[in-house]
């Protein structure tokens, strides 16, 4: 019965996820492409999506405290529901708006989808804790692995959907038709989700919030720079690269993205079974995660150091960028795991909230210097700054060992 009650709620909390996921691709690829065709430089595209990440390290903190007083219920249903709004208001946009006008509207417009993103993103992973029994490491390691290597899968098949969408209905379009998706979870998950899902009897200060164990402030730390390596290279400097020395299309940048995301949420979907022979078939530890930290730095200097050299560059780009990503699924779902092992009782939604808040500072300075050193140091530089963010990663990483 346990095992049904299990399987059950994980289905509800995985398909609103997904289906949340797959529009934050696909919403992503359609904003950055046709900004793209627009004539916007890469700083400007980066500052596109600043309010997004911005909010989300408001939202990662303050939905964790919001998830403990009112049930992840809530938070979750309340992140579906910003979505569809976010999504229509930026199909009215026009072509024709003047720049001063336009970047600040989309700017805000990214923002409610950060918000919505970060609740859902919070409350499905945290739902995943309670979901379960405590004394199951193992297990939890298995379904929050499979949780968020299938939101890579699908964040990746949104990836494509946007450029897709973009190349064959148009901006405004494929807008109304996420969004209609979207409105068709929603009305699911409110009738299917348990209302008392993560609700708790004790209450939390909102003063307690950045109380939480050494533990988890390294690994917060950690968060930051892991995902500002990738950010820094992959949200504004890979695609267009791609479209300006390549000469690819909006589906063929959609759709090699795509592929990357999806390869990448596999990889994570099946890293208790590749780490297996490293932690002998027991729930990673801080050990596994440095050690893996560390290839992953040694993996991205190698790159760095083939493209200086001019050694093969597109396929050092393409090639380094799928071992790259093999590498860094890996790491990020050892993180995955140790943030709720490392998260206790009444304070989990909490200490998840502040962990993502950390990850979500990542992407907001990775995707800042994304725009940054490709506009004054083309993929290179972007590269260059990623290795050492990685290295960065793994000083901190190293500490989690003590």
């Amino acid at each position: 019965m346990a095992k049904k009650v299990l399987i059950n709620g994980f289905a509800i909390v995985t398909g609103s996820y997904w289906a949340f996921m797959l529009t934050d691709g696909a919403l992503r690829m359609l904003v950055l492409l046709y900004f793209n065709q627009l004539g916007y430089s890469p700083v400007t595209l980066a500052f596109l999506f600043l309010f997004y990440e911005i909010f989300g390290i408001i939202t990662n903190l303050m939905g964790g405290w919001l998830a403990q007083a009112k049930g992840l219920k809530y938070t979750l249903i309340l992140g579906l529901m910003i979505q569809p709004l976010a999504l229509i208001t930026l199909s009215f946009m026009q072509s024709s708006w003047p720049p001063l006008f336009a970047i600040p509207f989309v700017m805000i417009i990214q923002a409610f989808s950060g918000i919505g993103k970060d609740l859902t993103k919070m409350s499905s992973k945290t739902a995943v804790k309670f979901l379960v029994p405590a004394d199951r490491s193992s297990s939890l390691f298995k379904w929050v692995s499979l949780l968020t290597g299938s939101k890579n899968t699908i964040k990746g098949l949104g990836f494509f959907v946007g450029g897709f969408l973009l190349q064959t209905v148009g901006f405004r379009y494929g807008l109304w038709i996420l969004a209609a998706l979207i409105i068709i979870v929603l009305i699911l998950s409110l009738t299917s989700l348990p209302q008392s899902i993560g609700e708790t009897k004790n209450k939390m200060d909102f003063k307690k919030l950045f109380d939480i164990s050494d533990k988890l402030k390294l690994l917060s730390g950690a968060r930051v720079f892991l995902f500002a390596s990738r950010d820094i290279w992959f949200v504004v400097a890979l695609p267009v690269y791609f479209t300006a020395v390549f000469g690819w299309s909006h589906v063929e940048v959609g759709g090699f993205m795509a592929l990357w995301v999806i390869g990448y949420g596999i990889i994570q979907g099946s890293a208790p079974l590749i780490l297996k022979f490293w932690t002998k078939g027991q729930a990673p530890t801080g050990t596994a995660a440095t050690n893996v930290s560390m290839l992953l730095a040694l993996i991205m200097i190698a790159i760095t150091f083939l493209f200086a050299f001019s050694i093969g560059p597109a396929l050092t780009i393409t090639i380094g960028l799928v071992i790259f990503g093999f590498v860094f699924a890996l790491n990020s779902s050892v993180h995955s795991f140790l943030v709720l092992d490392y998260a206790h009782g009444d304070k989990a939604a909490a200490n998840v909230g502040f962990y993502y808040m950390a990850n979500a500072t990542g992407r907001l300075i990775g995707t800042l210097m994304s725009g940054l050193l490709f506009q004054f140091g083309g993929v290179l530089l972007a590269l260059a700054g990623s290795a050492i963010f990685l290295v960065v990663s793994y000083l901190i990483t190293r500490k989690l060992q003590k």
